[in-house]
């Protein structure tokens, strides 16, 4: 049956990634209103048999005519992939909501955390469209995380931020959890290690950089978070200083935080600005936040104020968020307030 030419068409680019995985499960569990979700990616991952909303469906090839009629594209797969066909996305008059980060800084790109409009109102920079379409970026967990974070703390005259995240081996797709997986088999059973993606040992390790024949580099990954996160916070709220460390944990970012204020803070209103930037605030009869905890949330979770014994109005806080989840659900938000506009 045709669908109404007023249906909303939507596209996942990067479908068959973990992050476009995610993206389509939460589309379909938060109701997001699609009358057709298309699914692409670049080959060899074309031709992945899925579902979409209890329906078999085949991941796609990109072709000439691939985004036509679509109201948004959202790229969540390998940057390469969002850099080679994101132009072609939004030259087709499409919205392009980015995840990857790739097209931060092309022309009329707008870094956007819809949930922090409430807290520090939208980014001053207007979006504006590129040859036919606009383009938006979701930043990475850890900066959302960030910026919400001193954007909560803005008001309350936070001196100085330091964070510090601990990052899933999810962060490198499935090739990155499969060798978590065998080198916690094969240390175990005092095998050598396979080390293709990281160069390294990972499991029972915490690593503050990957080995020298990585594909990537664990302090460029660093880089690209405090990029986001000055961009996104510059002249709003205070720039934390930021750290990241590779931990042996499957899913989820972990992350510890410290702040010091000019005087006492009211730690009850400190939690209910926590709140109103996105955050759940766990409470002493909660379990603490963990990596594990906030699987499939679309929350982080943060605990309480903890005074620091030795720092005057110093505290610390420990929270986790869902490394997919909190991401895609900021990039539907985007697309949900561009309906409602």
């Amino acid at each position: 049956m045709p669908l109404p030419e007023d249906s909303l068409r939507v596209a996942i680019a990067g479908a068959a990634s973990l992050r476009g995985q995610d993206l389509k499960m939460w589309m379909e569990e938060s109701g997001f209103p699609a009358g057709e979700v298309r699914l692409f990616d670049e080959e060899p991952l074309a031709g992945t048999l899925t579902e979409v909303a209890g329906e078999a469906a085949l991941v796609q090839p990109v072709e000439e005519d691939s985004f036509e009629g679509l109201r948004f594209v959202f790229f969540a797969g390998s940057p390469a992939f969002a850099r080679k066909h994101g132009a072609a996305a939004a030259r087709s008059g499409a919205t392009v909501i980015d995840l990857t980060g790739e097209l931060t800084g092309t022309g009329g790109a707008r870094i956007w955390i819809p949930r922090l409009d409430g807290v520090l109102g939208p980014p001053q920079v207007a979006a504006s469209p590129q040859a036919g379409g606009y383009v938006f970026v979701t930043p990475s967990t850890p900066a959302i995380v960030a910026c919400s974070f001193s954007g909560a703390l803005a008001p309350l005259g936070a001196k100085r931020v330091m964070m510090n995240f601990f990052s899933p081996v999810a962060q490198r797709g499935k090739e990155g959890i499969e060798e978590l997986s065998e080198q916690t088999v094969k240390v175990l059973s005092l095998q050598s290690i396979p080390q293709d993606v990281f160069d390294c040992q990972v499991a029972f390790n915490l690593l503050d950089r990957w080995g020298p024949e990585s594909r990537e580099n664990l302090a460029d990954v660093r880089g690209a978070i405090q990029r986001e996160v000055r961009g996104y916070l510059a002249g709003r709220a205070t720039i934390p200083a930021i750290g990241l460390i590779q931990a042996p944990v499957f899913y989820g970012h972990a992350f510890g935080i410290f702040v010091e204020f000019e005087k006492d803070v009211d730690t009850g209103a400190l939690a209910s600005r926590l709140e109103a930037a996105g955050f759940q605030v766990a409470t002493s009869d909660d379990p603490g936040p963990s990596n594990v905890g906030v699987a499939g949330e679309s929350k982080a979770m943060v605990s309480a104020a903890v005074a620091d014994g030795g720092v005057p109005h110093g505290y610390w806080f420990w929270g986790a968020a869902d490394n997919l989840r909190l991401q895609t659900s900021s990039a539907t938000q985007i697309a949900e307030r561009i309906l409602v506009a």
